[in-house]
């Protein structure tokens, strides 16, 4: 296989080409800064989804170091991320741990597929307002499962539904602990601070080391990982497969799903955004089965779902990554600073991670480009405030399939609303100059009609042509359609045309077809209209289909 296959890893491109020295040190180092970075974000990932912190850890550990090992982007770092936030923690609440092991290993067989199948190119299939819609609502979603923590209601049965939620935070407001909200507050301002007068250094690890201490030296009442979740393990699980039956997969078979709808279009538009960047292109296909085989292995060392992760991708550019190396020592970085480091993990304070939740949904809203949206066309707009509406209020999984079916149903009302046909014969008879085609008025002989398709001849818009044909007030000798501007055709577009070949041929019309294109001449060949029409009916301009005409009204 030659290197600039689609299926082939970048990592192998990387050392076929030549790796140097420098180019190691510089990855070396972008690779450290995102372990240093992912750590906080793997950890306050696993919490917010309903799982213990160090399963959040091995995700990013394995994923990381599979999908840089096998990637089709020169700069993918990948890891849990705030997307997957939602449906975990659905699934986990409703099927328990083993039930999202055995949906996000069925979501990574699918990408593996989906990538042997080369349908890479999804993420063009994905109307950008969906993707607006379900992103903030994810967004929302994070927002408000972090009130808890942040104000230290300590409200230890919080409903998982969005009204639930603040019902719940409206009837307990009066238990605010200061000492949670201090400890909060303060860790959103370092976040902050880092941000904006210091962006090289990790706002979140800089809030974590400072909250952390402050927390222990003061001997502050704050609620920490530890005292919610026990001791952090300091060593990787041995790989064990979850509890397997065909009653577990038919049930998050439809999760499955949404997983893996959300990991490829996160994966690919994280590759997107790096190319970007760098100036590169990534493999979409090999990517995919990277992610997927990321996928299938997470979850046999206790993981979760993992996709490309938008915000430490561009960290690691920015540090100076520009190959998978990169990736690798990220990977590396966390499994090293979890072995020696982890069990301190049980002393950060949960309103800290609070605080760093918090800054990642604000920065998922992606409220400048929400506001935006609304002044699109209607259409684009109700896709957006639906999608939203059903991520925020009934669930991701509904959102998203709701979604693509009403972008879909739009777009064929779209396309049929430019989708029309016309009569030309009292246009050609009126005008006084010469078409594009110099075509004169007097070329239209008597008992000639002339009618022309534009758009797309599909199910959506046979309707309307079909009412068009009805028009005719008596039958022609000969009828010829124009379809110099019929883009395409599908099985009801040609069944519309055959309908009309037999109304056509019971009155005697001779039908003559004009300046079709390559797609709907395959597709009426194919259905063998090809035959029923006749060769010399077939014309390339309707100057030609004017002069056959002429030939048959003589006959």
């Amino acid at each position: 296989m030659q290197a600039h296959h689609p299926l082939i890893p970048k990592l192998f491109t990387v050392f076929q080409s030549g790796y140097s020295r420098h180019q190691f040190i510089e990855d070396l180092t972008a690779g450290t800064i995102v372990g240093i970075v992912a750590l906080p974000l793997a950890i306050a990932f696993a919490i917010a989804s309903g799982v213990k912190p160090e399963q959040g850890l091995f995700t990013a550990i394995i994923a990381g170091l599979v999908v840089s090992s096998l990637g089709g982007s020169r700069v993918q770092i990948a890891g849990p991320t705030g997307a997957f936030i939602v449906i975990v923690y659905g699934i986990v609440r409703t099927y328990g741990y083993d039930g999202l092991a055995v949906a996000t290993m069925i979501a990574g067989v699918m990408l593996i597929v989906m990538g042997l199948a080369r349908l890479g190119t999804l993420l063009k299939f994905v109307p950008y307002p969906l993707t607006i819609g379900f992103t903030s609502g994810i967004a929302l979603i994070i927002f408000s499962s972090q009130i808890n923590d942040f104000l230290g209601l300590r409200i230890a049965d919080l409903p998982a539904d969005f009204v639930g939620k603040w019902t719940v935070y409206a009837s307990h407001l009066g238990s605010v602990d200061v000492t949670s909200l201090a400890v909060g507050v303060a860790s959103l301002a370092i976040i902050l601070f880092a941000q904006r007068f210091s962006p090289r250094v990790p706002g979140s690890l800089l809030s974590i080391l400072c909250m952390t201490a402050i927390v222990l030296w003061f001997h502050l009442p704050v609620e920490s990982i530890g005292s919610r979740f026990g001791s952090v393990p300091s060593v990787l699980p041995a790989p064990h497969l979850p509890d397997v039956s065909w009653t577990t997969i038919t049930r998050v078979f439809s999760p499955a799903v949404t997983i893996a709808m959300l990991g490829s279009i996160e994966s690919l538009l994280s590759a997107v955004v790096a190319d970007g960047m760098i100036r590169s292109r990534h493999r979409s296909n090999i990517e995919l089965i990277a992610q997927g085989v990321a996928n299938v292995l997470s979850p046999l060392f206790s993981g979760i779902p993992a996709t490309g992760a938008i915000a430490r991708t561009a960290t690691n550019v920015k540090s100076g990554g520009r190959t998978p190396v990169a990736g690798i020592v990220h990977a590396i970085v966390l499994l090293l600073i979890m072995l020696l480091f982890g069990r301190w993990a049980a002393l950060i304070p949960m309103p800290t991670l609070a605080a760093i939740l918090l800054v990642v949904a604000y920065n998922m809203s992606e409220w400048h480009s929400f506001v935006k949206t609304l002044r699109s066309p209607r259409s684009d707009v109700a896709v957006m405030v639906v999608t939203f509406a059903l991520t925020v209020i009934v669930d991701l999984t509904v959102a998203i399939q709701v979604g693509v079916i009403l972008s879909a149903m739009l777009f064929i009302r779209r396309m049929a609303e430019v989708s029309h046909v016309t009569s030309l014969t009292r246009d050609l008879g009126e005008g006084e100059e010469a078409d594009d085609e110099g075509v004169r008025p007097s070329a239209v002989p008597e008992g000639v009609e002339v009618f022309e398709v534009f758009g797309t001849l599909f199910f959506g818009a046979v309707e309307q042509f079909s009412e068009t044909m009805r028009v005719l007030e008596r039958p022609p000798r000969v009828f010829i359609l124009e379809t110099r501007n019929l883009l395409a055709i599908d099985a009801t577009g040609i069944r519309a045309i055959e309908e009309l070949l037999i109304r056509l041929r019971h009155s005697g019309t001779r039908f003559i077809l004009s300046g079709i294109h390559k797609q709907p001449l395959f597709a009426i060949t194919q259905a063998g209209l090809i035959e029923r029409i006749g060769e010399d009916n077939l014309c390339g301009t309707l100057a030609e289909a004017l002069e056959r005409s002429r030939v048959i009204t003589m006959s």
